[in-house]
């Protein structure tokens, strides 16, 4: 699963609206809240930010949205170049109510970029500023890379085994067996539960980790291999439909935007 080691940061994280910083590998953010609407944008690296509906996973070229009075925490894998900006709590009705994750597209990039990069000159330009990001983010769909996380019992001691490898190709009936529920029962509650099936859920934890891994600059062989796929072709095919590009083309972002 992505690591949850705390590592001691280089700088401090942004803490105040339009900043940024660059987050070393491993650090995280307690659980807290905010009286007014965050976006986080993982212009490099990624970031994790989790609530008691699960975990939301930005790599990236995306951008987190949590919404106000939501507790959440933050992790950072492979150096993130994290940009943050503060929505006033007028405009937050203009999005989801609950957090997600968005594509960010070139206007959006360089919007978000400008808020974070430049002092305001003209009074007033940061919200008209602000006001295109909003306009952006209500014109584009969800990239969650959301993975839910359980209450029953039973689903919660198969996902922590899950979580705790990844690449563990155990099917759902030995999984039941060391939690203690037959196969049909686990699998009707992942989809009553979380809405989603086993394969789904663990593809989605699997990916989470593989985005962690590729950013450290492990190989997609190896990163297949260690994340439980039998062969490259296959965690490709799964890592484009679920993060949009292949593990090569994310790479090779990756790369471009550290040059």
């Amino acid at each position: 699963m992505l690591e949850t080691r705390r590592s001691a940061p280089s700088s401090s994280p942004p803490a105040a609206p339009g900043s940024g910083a660059r987050i070393p590998h491993g650090f995280q953010l307690d659980p807290h809240s905010h009286a007014e609407g965050q976006l986080v944008y993982a212009a490099a690296g990624i970031l994790a930010t989790t609530t008691e509906r699960g975990t939301w996973v930005a790599p990236a070229h995306r951008v987190t949205w949590t919404p106000p009075g939501f507790e959440h925490a933050h992790r950072f894998y492979g150096t993130t170049d994290t940009r943050l900006v503060t929505v006033p709590v007028d405009l937050c009705g203009e999005l989801v109510a609950h957090p997600s994750v968005f594509a960010v597209g070139p206007l959006l990039r360089e919007a978000l970029l400008a808020l974070t990069d430049r002092a305001e000159v003209r009074p007033g330009a940061a919200r008209r500023l602000l006001a295109v990001v909003i306009d952006e983010l209500a014109e584009t769909s969800e990239q969650s890379l959301h993975l839910p996380d359980p209450r029953d019992d039973r689903l919660r001691a198969v996902t922590d085994l899950l979580r705790a490898d990844p690449g563990r190709n155990a099917t759902l009936a030995d999984l039941g067996r060391a939690a203690g529920a037959s196969e049909r029962t686990l699998s009707r509650l992942f989809h009553t539960e979380l809405g989603m099936s086993f394969h789904r859920w663990r593809t989605t934890l699997r990916i989470h980790h593989a985005l962690a891994q590729l950013s450290r600059g492990w190989s997609v062989t190896d990163t297949a291999m260690e994340c439980g796929w039998s062969n490259p072709s296959s965690f490709i095919d799964a890592f484009t439909e679920i993060v949009g590009q292949t593990p090569g083309r994310y790479q090779a972002d990756l790369r471009n935007h550290r040059s």
